[in-house]
């Protein structure tokens, strides 16, 4: 059996639409008009154990809705799930005791309490040993660098300080499964950073399920192999993050350099992304590479030739909605392509 198992989650949210003025106010109140919203939309997927998965999407694309109801905080109008063998909506003790669900925009410490106050609140509230409450928090307050930390008030600690006591207050009681949602929002480079090392470690000694979404694709091409994209509520594709490109990247990038000042219009061959008079980076697709390459070593005295794939995060970028002339998504571009396929 799989860590985590969703078959055809969906969620519908029901909303009045009210009209303006007071005139629509006072036909609101003998007739009604409700608008139906599908944040989830026949979400199916298998998380194996040990496996950190990337879940990616733009903003309302039902990433955190998916979450909650994996953790038990909202009922599916539709669909089933199991997380360890468990229907997460019936809340059951064995299940809170084994996951974790960490959000970068909510707070699950206590203020105006030091962050060692807190932990051991939710010591407590777990019934957790002291020898091993204190084995654990002592190991992960050393890998995050935060040991001097842990008596300053939390009101008082900088961002990315307070998300590592975050970190440490999910992970006390040592879960299997561990959802994380935007947990690096926010924070500096170098807290990035460690925040990031610190799950791949982690991952890989504890072998804990793991779900991350996240608008930094450093996160998700640093610490995941396989990612989930939704969008509108619904999956349109699932495997290798390496796969993304093959499957929806139209284009290479063509670097160019040249033993003499290059005098040729560029745009002729591909949309121009960096010109010098020494050097080139075209935009170039992919049918179309070969070519390119042969026409331009024909016609410039090109000393060094580099051809690349598009950046991972700038195909994600188009995926997540960007238009096209024709007016279609990047989401409905990818869906295409991947049918096609």
């Amino acid at each position: 059996m799989s860590a985590i198992e969703a078959s055809g989650l969906t969620k519908t949210y029901r909303t009045y639409r009210k009209e303006s003025g007071l005139r629509g106010s006072i036909k609101g109140l003998f007739r009604r008009k409700y608008d139906e919203t599908r944040a989830a939309d026949d979400v199916s997927f298998r998380i194996e154990e040990g496996e950190l998965v990337g879940f990616l999407g733009p903003n309302g694309a039902g990433k955190t809705t998916v979450l909650k109801m994996l953790s038990g905080l909202l009922n599916p109008t539709a669909g089933e799930a199991r997380v360890l063998g468990f229907v997460p909506w019936e809340r059951k003790n064995e299940l809170k005791r084994q996951f974790s669900l960490l959000m970068g925009q909510k707070n699950a410490l206590w203020w105006d309490l030091p962050a060692q106050e807190s932990l051991e609140l939710n010591r407590a509230i777990y019934g957790i040993d002291r020898a091993r409450f204190r084995k654990t928090v002592g190991g992960l307050s050393e890998l995050l660098e935060v040991e001097d930390k842990m008596n300053v008030m939390v009101r008082e600690l900088s961002l990315g300080e307070r998300m590592k006591m975050e970190l440490i207050s999910a992970l006390i009681h040592e879960p299997r499964v561990l959802f994380l949602d935007e947990p690096t929002i926010g924070l500096d480079v170098v807290s990035q950073k460690r925040v990031r090392e610190f799950l791949r470690i982690y991952n890989r000694e504890h072998r804990i399920v793991t779900m991350l979404t996240s608008h930094y694709m450093q996160d998700i091409e640093e610490l995941c192999h396989r990612v989930i994209i939704i969008d509108h509520g619904k999956i349109f594709f699932d495997g290798p993050l390496s796969d993304i490109i093959d499957r929806f990247s139209g284009y290479k990038i063509l670097g160019l350099t040249f033993s003499a000042p290059a005098t040729q219009d560029f745009s002729r061959f591909g949309e121009v992304v960096e010109q010098t008079p020494m050097s080139v980076q075209l935009k170039v697709p992919r049918a179309k590479v070969t070519e390119t390459c042969r026409e331009l070593l024909d016609n410039c005295a090109v000393s060094d030739i580099n051809v690349q794939e598009l950046p991972v995060e700038e195909v994600i970028r188009q995926l997540f909605g960007e238009r096209s002339p024709l007016g279609t998504t990047g989401a409905e571009q990818a869906a295409t392509a991947s049918a096609a396929a």
